[in-house]
């Protein structure tokens, strides 16, 4: 069991602590509760002179109203760190963090936000150029190998794929359920209701357990809009809010050469398998699961994906399908170079890469990943 006291130091702590006093604005976005306010005390613990500001506070929303540099530097006292919780709940927030970053000063702001939408919208054009950018996750596979070793956590694999990442989730063992619940319940449609005009938050949760059940299959929005009674514009613009807030992300179809690829398709997977099994309320052991299958996939893409984010690899990512059912599971584009990877759960059922693919794009290298080589797929080379 983890100690909930006990410090898992995220792969952003190095990352965030070299840019500090470097005369630009930090910015920090993810998900509510992954852990952004726990890794910004975990860096400044032994700094001093540090200020923080919660945006959810309609005081500190006041205070930054239409304010100039020299009242919000006022404000500042001597302090030289200003972390700024939530900041996409203050309007022109990135007109006011460009004041103070060209106010010559020498104050550290950090900003955080849990709505990529509008912390997106209000500071990166005011901050272009002014601004350091990174985006944070649950938990890692990576990041808990760090913390008590790969032997371990692959004996921790089949926990992590029904309960996922999510840091209080991991450092409560035995408290999963009830602590996903309470996420889901309280947090993961929080920033969507209050920003936005929700008119059938009901209808919201219909549409993410749709989502749910279809992880790792291609998502039609026409068929969505008939499972929640709702027009195919709204479950597309749902499906947008809640990209935005760090629920769920899109895998675009690849299509280069061929007529009969699939080119306007995307599939859709949650950032976190324990939020995504929380919405259909399915526990259950991977190794009596239905849709294993699909779980697995989630896993794999999700944790691919924070793997390429901490470590700077920057690649395109893809599915491929045609009109004839062939399917890769996932490609990833960098380099000038193509990588076409199957996904399996089952190490010994085989997987060959279809011909019509290799044919096309004869260079792509193919790969398997199963749990028994995860931990290579998943850790630095």
């Amino acid at each position: 069991m983890i100690n909930n006291s006990v410090m898992i130091e995220r792969f952003l702590y190095k990352i965030i602590e070299d840019k500090l006093f470097k005369g630009k604005v930090i910015v920090l976005a993810g998900a509510r509760q992954v852990g952004k306010t726990t890794l910004l005390k975990q860096i400044l613990r032994n700094k001093e002179g540090v200020l923080w500001l919660n945006g959810d506070e309609m005081q500190v929303q006041n205070l930054f109203n239409n304010a100039s540099a020299d009242r919000l530097l006022s404000e500042f006292g001597n302090n030289k760190i200003v972390i700024l919780d939530e900041a996409q709940r203050i309007k022109d927030i990135g007109l006011r963090l460009k004041l103070i970053a060209d106010a010559d000063s020498d104050i550290q702001m950090i900003a955080t936000g849990s709505s990529a939408f509008e912390l997106a919208n209000k500071v990166n054009e005011p901050l272009t150029g002014r601004k350091w950018e990174y985006q944070m996750f649950p938990l890692s596979f990576g990041e808990m190998v760090a913390h008590h070793g790969k032997m371990k956590e692959m004996r921790m694999l089949p926990k992590r794929i029904v309960y996922g990442y999510y840091p209080e989730v991991v450092t409560n063992e035995g408290n999963e359920v009830e602590i996903l619940k309470l996420l889901t319940d309280a947090y993961l449609y929080k920033d969507i209701l209050s920003w936005e005009n929700i008119k059938h938050p009901d209808k919201l949760q219909t549409l993410l357990r749709a989502l749910a059940y279809q992880v790792g299959s291609q998502v039609s929005f026409n068929e969505l809009s008939q499972m929640c009674s709702l027009d195919s514009k709204t479950v597309e613009r749902y499906v947008t809010l809640l990209e935005q807030c760090y629920i769920i992300f899109r895998l675009p179809s690849f299509s280069r050469n061929l007529r009969h690829e699939l080119k306007a398709s995307r599939k859709i997977y949650f950032y976190d398998n324990g939020i995504r099994n929380a919405l259909i309320a399915d526990y259950s052991a991977p190794e009596i699961r239905q849709d294993i299958g699909a779980l697995w996939e989630n896993f794999v893409v999700s944790e691919r994906m924070k793997c390429n984010e901490y470590y700077r690899r920057w690649v395109n990512r893809y599915f491929w399908r045609t009109t004839q059912q062939q399917e890769i599971d996932y490609l990833e584009e960098g380099g000038g170079k193509l990588q076409a990877y199957e996904i399996k759960w089952n190490a010994r059922k085989k997987a060959t890469i279809t011909k019509t693919f290799t044919d096309a794009y004869p260079d792509t290298a193919f790969k398997v990943i199963t749990p028994d080589n995860i931990a290579e797929f998943l850790l630095p080379e």
